[in-house]
């Protein structure tokens, strides 16, 4: 599988890679204008199975880029079952940016920082990534 990790915080990016690492190839983007040209890159060789997403970033925040990459892949086509899975990650608790992501932008999963390995799996296992 694909992953593509979003993170403009060097910590952050190096734990996901590492606990990512037996479940495919991660591929690194450090903000939000980079993640949108990864996404449309591997769209023509397949796309990304597993996204996990800074919620705040300088620049282009997380929700926008979530918005970006749901309205790429339904011109693409993709149907919504074979859609990347979308994990938003974040060091607050607002309840505003979960109900955001959730119900209007069509993430698959909301974490709070710092991410612990056996809650990733948790989630990764609830999303029909990882094996339960």
């Amino acid at each position: 599988m694909r992953i593509l990790i979003v993170e403009d915080d060097f910590v952050s990016r190096t734990v996901l890679t590492r606990f990512l690492a037996p479940f495919g190839q991660s591929d690194i983007a450090s903000n939000g204008f980079e993640a949108i040209e990864a996404f449309t890159r591997a769209l023509a060789g397949g796309g990304y199975g597993l996204v996990c997403l800074d919620i705040m970033m300088p620049g282009m925040n997380g929700q926008e880029v979530l918005k970006e990459i749901r309205d790429k892949e339904m011109k693409a086509g993709i149907p919504q079952q074979q859609a990347a899975k979308i994990i938003m990650t974040t060091s607050l608790q607002a309840p505003k940016d979960v109900f955001s992501a959730f119900y209007q932008g069509g993430c698959d999963c909301y974490l709070t920082k710092p991410i612990e390995r056996k809650t990733l799996i948790k989630h990764l296992e609830e999303l029909g990534i990882a094996p339960l």
